[in-house]
């Protein structure tokens, strides 16, 4: 059995090495994705190894990376882009919902395309203006797009794999706040599907649901309640399109109870989606309402506030409390 022990952005790194040494129709194209190897260094040592024909430079333009990656796709290519910051992907979304998340569809199946969009994303790590964004919800909204995010080493390895063999167009967000958390990643193990839930602590009085870089708050939050004699049930959803309903469902009828946590701002966020098909398919089982945990309706502010900003352990106890008070 291979278990390494390796930070997440080390994970994905080894994940893209094994998918461009195993296919060679497999492409990575983005700024700086070189002879850099990422602004996160994700990327780092894949063009010396594999050459500038596969790991490709382009230029800061990314809506023409979108855009020629889905002419490779078209021509039997996998491509897998990386947009450096969450907050670069505007000028692509034209790109992405007009015509990757359409093609299948025009085509009446006809047409594949099996094209990775890869998305650091979240706050934490102090940056300026476009650097923290969280827009998963954009994304998850539009039919044709399968919207991923991994919490973990071994999730991120595997993810990546399943998201690269895909057919259809994966949007792989990346917690880049955790891209230096470590974990254990067995490359020999038999992964699940890419789009299942995973209860990650079992619990009795309360489900905690989140993805991404939130997983590891709720973690927090299900520990410190246990020395309040609260037992919290978290499960990661790592898919936010399309979600596994039936996971979380199964827990909260178990615990009777939900808090869904995410970094970007509660509004029209993922969570509103999840509280509102809980509540219609548990509505019986709850003992009080969903409740939702994430950021304030409003432009991510200077890195100074930023962790008044990002929603933290007190914040995610406090809802507990509320839920656990009905």
């Amino acid at each position: 059995m291979a278990v390494q022990k390796l930070p997440i952005a080390k994970a994905i790194n080894e994940s893209l090495r094994k998918a461009l040494d195993t296919d060679p129709k497999v492409l990575i194209m983005g700024e700086d994705v070189g002879k850099l190897g990422g602004v996160f260094r994700v990327t780092d040592g894949l063009q010396k190894d594999f050459g500038e024909d596969r790991v490709i430079d382009t230029p800061l333009a990314e809506s023409g990376i979108v855009g020629t990656a889905i002419g490779l796709a078209l021509r039997g290519y996998r491509p897998v882009v990386e947009i450096q910051f969450d907050g670069f992907v505007f000028p692509a979304y034209d790109q992405i919902v007009t015509q990757l998340a359409k093609m299948h569809a025009r085509a009446l199946g006809k047409v594949k395309m099996p094209v990775v969009i890869r998305i650091p994303y979240g706050g934490g790590i102090g940056a300026v203006e476009h650097h923290s964004e969280s827009p998963e919800a954009l994304f998850a909204h539009v039919a044709g797009l399968k919207v991923v995010s991994p919490s973990t080493s071994n999730d991120a390895y595997w993810m990546m794999q399943q998201a690269i063999q895909s057919d259809d167009p994966v949007i792989f967000f990346e917690p880049k706040r955790r891209y230096w958390d470590k974990g254990e990643v067995d490359t020999d193990a038999i992964p699940g599907p890419l789009h299942s839930a995973r209860t990650l602590r079992e619990g009795s009085d309360l489900t905690l649901v989140a993805y991404g870089p939130m997983v590891k708050v709720c973690l927090e939050a299900a520990a410190a309640a246990q020395e309040e004699g609260k037992s919290l049930e978290v499960v990661d959803l790592r898919s936010m399109s399309p979600i596994d309903f039936d996971t979380v469902q199964a827990s909260v009828e178990r615990t009777g109870r939900l808090v869904v946590v995410h970094e970007a701002p509660v509004f029209y966020g993922s969570g509103a989606e999840i509280a509102a098909r809980i509540t219609e398919r548990c509505f019986y089982h709850l003992e009080a309402p969903v409740l939702r945990v994430g950021g304030f309706h409003a432009p991510y502010p200077p890195a100074r506030v930023e962790e008044e900003y990002l929603p933290g352990l007190d914040r995610v106890l406090d809802a507990v409390d509320r839920s656990l008070a009905y």
